[in-house]
């Protein structure tokens, strides 16, 4: 039993919003939308894809009347949500490998604009080598990994997610840390 000060559950506060408690969504909203929205940027790598899935997604939470089903959590639901609607925008548009276009605009966007020109500079550099190392990895452990950061889901989360086998959802963890490990240690030419 949670005590009097937690904060609500993900669960409850879906529940009281399907009873008319709008503060109850700005609260889910205030969440995951973060998570959510970093999730799809790296899963599409396009910022304006990313934005029209995002809002489908909360819209489609709107518009359900249906809750999380079986032992799945909220947030593994909104993230499977955002992943079907993803996928189905690229089936819809005979998009048959869509996560390997390049894209550097997010990077201008996560950029401080209080930091010094060195320091924008160097977090510029950063971000660049981290989105090209990510484009580097093939598609299943980038969706793995993307989970695992941005929808902070826990492992059989993220294997009931994608379906896939919890060892396999864990070995795609893996190759995707230890090649990231490789490519972001790689000396960059200045």
């Amino acid at each position: 039993m949670p005590a009097p000060n937690d904060p609500p559950s993900d669960e409850s506060l879906l529940a009281r919003y399907r009873t008319g408690d709008a503060a109850a969504f700005e609260i889910l909203y205030a969440r995951h939308r973060q998570g959510l929205y970093r999730f799809l940027v790296g899963l599409s790598n396009k910022a304006e894809l990313a934005e029209e899935i995002y809002q489908d997604t909360w819209l489609s939470l709107i518009r359900s009347t249906t809750q999380p089903q079986g032992r799945a959590s909220f947030r593994t639901w909104l993230f499977q949500i955002a992943r079907n609607r993803l996928i189905d925008h690229w089936r819809k548009h005979g998009i048959l490998n869509p996560l390997h276009d390049s894209y550097d605009e997010q990077l201008h966007a996560q950029l401080d604009d209080r930091a010094g020109p060195e320091q924008q500079l160097s977090l510029s550099r950063d971000q660049g080598r981290l989105e090209a190392a990510l484009q580097d990895l093939p598609e299943d452990q980038r969706e793995v990994f993307m989970l695992r950061l941005h929808g902070d889901l826990e492992l059989p989360q993220i294997a009931a997610l994608t379906g896939s086998p919890l060892e396999t959802v864990k070995s795609r963890l893996r190759y995707a840390q230890q090649k990231l490990r490789r490519l972001l240690a790689e000396e960059v030419p200045v």
